[in-house]
């Protein structure tokens, strides 16, 4: 019988690995300018493209609609700069009733 072959332990630890997309980027960018952001910005709606604050406002459609006309259609991350998350929403569908008549 032959002998086993080993392989070198995997590298634990803090390593991340690659964006998978320009949007995933963005919103990674925009989790390490958060602290800043939460002394310049609070409470605004804030739009992240190439790793920097471009625009911000607190309207978050005039925003869009902006960073949009200026950059083009291109992936972006635009948030909200709150410490705690908003909570996902459940969509809700209600059935409304027909009229009988």
């Amino acid at each position: 019988m032959s002998e086993p072959e080993t392989f070198p332990a995997p590298v634990l630890g803090n390593t991340v690995p690659p964006p998978r997309s320009k949007w995933e980027s963005e919103y990674r960018a925009f989790l390490q300018l958060l602290p800043q952001l939460l002394t310049t910005h609070r409470g605004q709606y804030v739009a992240v493209h190439d790793g920097q604050v471009v625009d911000s406002g607190d309207d978050e459609i005039a925003l869009a609609l902006r960073v949009h006309a200026k950059y083009g259609y291109v992936p972006l991350h635009i948030d909200r700069v709150a410490e705690k998350p908003p909570p996902e929403r459940i969509p809700r569908y209600r059935i409304l009733p027909t009229d009988a008549a």
